[in-house]
């Protein structure tokens, strides 16, 4: 069993890995990143990076609930024009994948338009 406490203690420290900050034992961590792309096949647990990377994305992360957080990752619609965008990624400041969402393609996107992907992750 895990308890609340150690849930809580994860989720602050993804929070950090993704936007950046100092973790409760003063590890001061940079800021990670966000990939987006057009491959939409299943995610594996041993994936290192996106099926079919596309373009960067502005991603921050905020703490919803003790052991729950909200990632935003934004992309500038003339980084993406006429694509159909069908996966995202999470990774730290080390380019390790920390993790992967396929959904069904959304676009195609214009120049002026911004794509924003909100994902809910909990520690459980």
């Amino acid at each position: 069993m895990i308890t609340d406490k150690a849930k809580e203690l994860m989720s602050d420290y993804f929070v950090k890995l993704i936007s950046g900050g100092t973790t409760l034992s003063n590890v001061t961590l940079s800021a990670g990143s966000g990939k987006i792309g057009t491959g939409g096949n299943n995610t594996s647990p041993l994936a290192t990076t996106l099926d079919i990377d596309l373009a960067s994305a502005t991603v921050s992360a905020v703490a919803t609930s003790s052991n729950t957080f909200e990632v935003k990752l934004s992309v500038a619609g003339s980084n993406i024009t006429g694509k159909v965008i069908r996966e995202a990624g999470i990774f730290d400041s080390n380019n390790n994948l920390l993790a992967r969402v396929n959904f069904n393609g959304v676009g195609p996107f214009t120049a002026s338009q911004t794509l924003e992907i909100f994902l809910i992750m909990e520690v459980e």
